[in-house]
């Protein structure tokens, strides 16, 4: 009954607010209030002669979402219970214990605690499993519900009952709650006697003062040229990409513009402050998942000529979100406009106003994309994305390799060698000795680590269609040698990708003692691009060359990685 008299409610509210509309000459406003009639008495109908009980609340946002999504994938309902968390994507704050927590099999993990906060100053370690919550028992509770548990008001306690590997009874922690800031700067280092290295993680409030600040103690630690790691950054506040790019980019200089249906938000940004250094050599690093706030800064580095761009074509997002508040503390994220960096060029990949028929939607093609011009004259391009200068592919790890991760293999051993280690070496120069890797090697003895291969899923495909052709027969010998053959190379896997596998393991295992910073600091000698970000660095003509416009007007040098 009472769902009847909500869904009463919302009719005649729906009906009032319709009244408001004048309809105009080009009958929008008419097309508008028949729409939402309609949506109003259909909802109606449906929550009173519906077969099964329907809960109001989640209807309506199921049908929110789909009108959403029909646009594009970031303009976004927020209703009011998930406001907090929307906070805590903008602002990179929180009030909690300072740590990530999964779920697997089942278990509630802690992935890693964050050095300097409540967690890892109260003693929990990465692997420990949480059993209870203050006295609540989270079994068989989801992340979600979990996280809520964590997280409270700054100075309040929360009581973890914990079980850790190698102690036999369960450990209780009480953990005082903190205003947890997730750090855009994760990690600054020296990498070489002169250069700096940054990662910039997000663009949550103050990015740029983070920036700034690493900047400016790595030239105080030597470094006269600075590699700043964009890789995987999903990107965030637009102020923040603006202040970034000033920091390295003249005063009174064009950064971003952005264009709009609404005129208010057609806006040209520029820098505004004194910049930190216009002179010190720049190596951006980029990936595919480097996204909006992230492609700006690229971006504007790369047309102003003020650095040289390393890795691959950023994801392409070209399109800048604002809310608007709605009623009941909801909130609409929309897309307002359009962003455009220094050259003119938009870099949005996707054009989500022109679908195909069956509603599916395409990247620009390359042919299509428009040349634009660096200060310098370089050629550079718009739509899909931001193309670097030197262009390397991601890595692919081997099946093995990925199957172990996936499994949490690497986790689990990371765990049960912190647990048999007090110390390691510095995270840099930590590696494995051949002798603890044949122990990784025999604890993986009586662990499930099958996979299948990508030629094993062809040569499934091939027996099917023989057999389907009446073949299989025919060629059955020699499918059972390549299988044979194929399942030999499996058995030494363990052996021929030791390289990679032990990389991924030093990594998981430094997080235990170093944390984050420990993880970043290890993979120094494996990573390509800052390794191929170091070598041009130091070759001064070389990086020189790369900023100035070639004879074929082509910037971008292909690499493996």
């Amino acid at each position: 009954m009472v769902k009847k008299i909500t869904a009463g409610l919302l009719v005649c509210a729906s009906l009032g607010f319709l009244v408001s509309f004048t309809p105009d000459d080009n009958g929008r406003y008419f097309e508008i209030a028949k729409n939402l009639d309609i949506f109003a008495t259909l909802f109606k109908e449906v929550n009173t002669y519906y077969v099964d009980e329907v809960t109001p609340t989640k209807m309506v946002k199921t049908g929110i979402d789909a009108m959403l999504k029909s646009l594009d994938p970031y303009t976004n309902y927020i209703p009011e219970d998930d406001i907090e968390d929307f906070r805590t994507m903008t602002t990179g704050q929180y009030g909690g214990i300072g740590a990530t927590v999964g779920k697997r099999e089942g278990k509630t993990i802690v992935q890693l605690p964050y050095e300097g906060y409540p967690a890892q100053k109260a003693g929990l370690l990465a692997g420990d499993e949480i059993l209870k919550i203050d006295g609540v028992n989270i079994e068989k509770k989801n992340s979600t519900d979990v996280n809520k548990l964590l997280k409270g008001q700054a100075n309040s306690i929360v009581d973890l009952e914990i079980k850790r590997f190698g102690v036999d009874k369960p450990i209780n922690l009480k953990i005082t709650r903190a205003k947890i800031q997730i750090d855009n700067v994760p990690y600054f280092g020296m990498v070489s006697n002169d250069i700096g290295y940054l990662q910039l993680a997000g663009f949550t409030m103050d990015a740029s003062r983070e920036v700034r600040n690493a900047v400016v103690k790595l030239k105080e630690q030597g470094a006269k040229k600075i590699i700043i790691d964009l890789r995987d950054n999903p990107g965030g506040l637009l102020n923040e990409a603006i202040n970034i790019s000033n920091l390295f980019v003249e005063r009174g200089r064009d950064i971003v513009s952005t264009k709009g249906k609404v005129v208010e938000f057609n806006k040209m940004y520029k820098a505004l402050d004194e910049p930190l250094d216009t002179q010190i050599p720049l190596a951006v690093l980029t990936s595919s998942r480097s996204a909006s706030a992230s492609e700006i800064v690229s971006g504007v580095l790369q047309d102003y000529d003020r650095a040289v761009l390393v890795g691959e074509r950023t994801f392409g997002k070209g399109l800048v979100q604002s809310t608007r508040p709605l009623t009941y503390n909801a909130q609409l994220k929309v897309t307002t406009a359009k962003y455009y960096i220094p050259s003119g060029r938009c870099i949005q990949a996707i054009d989500y106003s022109h679908r195909k028929d069956d509603g599916s939607l395409g990247k620009i093609p390359d042919s299509l994309r428009v040349a634009f011009k660096t200060t310098s004259g370089r050629v550079v391009y718009d739509g899909g994305g931001v193309s670097p200068d030197v262009e390397l592919t991601e890595k692919e790890y081997s099946q093995i390799a990925k199957t172990l991760a996936n499994k949490g293999y690497f986790f689990d051993y990371a765990t049960k060698y912190r647990a048999e280690h007090p110390t390691i070496a510095t995270a840099k120069d930590f590696h494995l000795t051949d002798a603890e890797y044949q122990k990784f090697v025999s604890y993986l003895a009586n662990k499930d680590i099958s996979y299948s291969t990508s030629v094993e899923k062809a040569m499934d495909e091939l027996v099917k269609k023989s057999k389907d052709d009446k073949h299989f027969e025919d060629i059955k010998s020699e499918i059972d040698v390549i299988k044979k053959k194929i399942s030999t190379n499996k058995a030494n896997d363990l052996t021929r990708f030791k390289p990679e596998i032990s990389e991924l393991l030093e990594q998981e295992i430094a997080s235990r003692y170093f944390f984050q910073k420990g993880m970043i600091e290890s993979t120094f000698d494996d990573d390509q691009d800052i390794m191929t970000a170091i070598t041009l660095l130091s070759d001064t003509p070389k990086y020189n060359a790369y900023l100035r416009p070639s004879d074929n007007n082509s910037t971008t040098v292909r690499k493996n990685k």
